[in-house]
């Protein structure tokens, strides 16, 4: 599915894609690397999508969480995981695979 151009993703920010079944956040970190899970924190299912991105992860803005940007998997203490998605760059746009 085409989402997006790069450029209509903020770095260390997202964009919302709606499906039937869910919504889906599309990350971009500083490297320009894109990334998709649900927008959904497993721990309360916080929106990831108004979260703080640095790195590979996202911070949740309820309980600040951090859930892994490849695999959905929260970091450090915390367990749960969200889904996440297959993202590719090609010829500057963005697609997920769900």
């Amino acid at each position: 599915m085409k989402v997006a151009h790069i450029e209509d993703i903020p770095v260390l920010g997202s964009r919302i894609v709606r499906t039937d079944t869910m919504d889906i956040a599309i990350f971009r970190n500083s490297d320009d690397q894109v990334f998709a899970l649900k927008d959904e924190c497993p721990h309360k299912q916080g929106p990831l999508s108004q979260g703080i991105v640095h790195g590979s992860s996202v911070t949740c803005p309820l309980h600040n969480w951090k859930i892994d940007l490849a695999s959905g998997e929260a970091l450090g203490v915390d367990e749960g995981c969200t889904n996440a998605f297959e993202t590719k760059i090609e010829d500057n746009i963005v697609y997920l695979r769900q």
